[in-house]
C-alpha cells in the first residue's frame, strides 16, 4: 500500500529509534523537543518542521541519504484497490484497548488524507489526546462519547462527526460494548 511521503517519514523514525534501542525520552532531549512530540511525529499526529526533522535523523545516527533511501515518492495511479489484509496496524498513542489499522493515505488538493479504522474495547482506559488535523468520523458499530471543550456528543451507529481534532479530545464507549468508527484524517500541510 502506498503511504503518504509524511506517514512514512513517522514510521522511519519510529523503526530507526527501535532499531537503536533508543526511547523516546533519550531521543527527545537528544533533539531538544519534548517526549511528547517526539510521539506525536512518530504516529502521524504532527509534521515536524525541517529543522526538527533533521535533528531526529541526526539524533538516530543516521545518514539522511540513507534514512531517505526506502520513502517512495512515487504518486499512485488509477483506481486503488486495498484488501483488508493489506491494513497497516498503527499505533496513534500509548492506550491499552485502542486499536487503528490504516486503510489508505493519499494527497489531495494539498492535504494529506489518512484513512483509518478505529477499534475501542468497551473498557478502554484513554486519556485526552489531539491530533494536528481535521477529523470526520463515521459510526460502524457501537456507540462512543465525545468530550471536547467540555461538550459531549454521543456518536451512535451511523452517524457522523466533523470536528477540528486539534483540541484536546476523548473517546469513551457507550452502552459497554466496543465501538468501531472509520475515522478521516485531513491534515493541512501549511499548518
Amino acid at each position: 500500500m502506498q503511504n503518504d511521503i509524511i506517514l512514512q517519514i513517522g514510521n522511519r523514525i519510529k523503526e530507526k529509534r527501535k532499531e537503536n534501542s533508543i526511547t523516546l525520552q533519550e531521543l527527545a532531549e537528544a533533539v531538544g523537543v519534548t517526549k511528547g512530540l517526539i510521539s506525536q511525529v512518530e504516529n502521524n499526529r504532527t509534521v515536524p518542521s525541517l529543522t526538527v526533522l533533521i535533528s531526529i535523523i541526526k539524533a538516530l545516527h543516521v545518514d539522511l541519504n540513507e534514512f531517505f533511501d526506502s520513502i517512495s515518492f512515487k504518486e499512485a495511479e488509477g483506481p486503488l484497490l486495498i484488501k483488508k489484509e493489506q491494513y497497516e496496524t498503527i499505533e496513534r498513542e500509548h492506550s491499552t484497548g485502542s486499536h487503528y489499522s490504516r486503510i489508505t493515505s493519499f494527497k489531495q488538493n494539498g492535504q494529506l488524507i489518512d484513512v483509518v479504522l478505529f477499534r475501542q474495547e468497551k473498557d478502554a482506559p484513554r486519556d485526552f489526546v489531539s491530533t494536528n488535523a481535521f477529523e470526520y468520523d463515521y459510526m460502524i458499530k457501537g456507540s462512543i462519547k465525545y468530550t471536547i471543550d467540555d461538550q459531549e456528543y454521543i456518536l451512535e451507529e451511523g452517524d457522523s462527526f466533523y470536528y477540528d481534532a486539534r483540541k484536546p479530545h476523548l473517546t469513551t464507549c457507550v452502552n459497554g460494548e466496543e465501538a468501531i468508527m472509520l475515522v478521516v484524517y485531513i491534515f493541512d500541510e501549511a499548518s
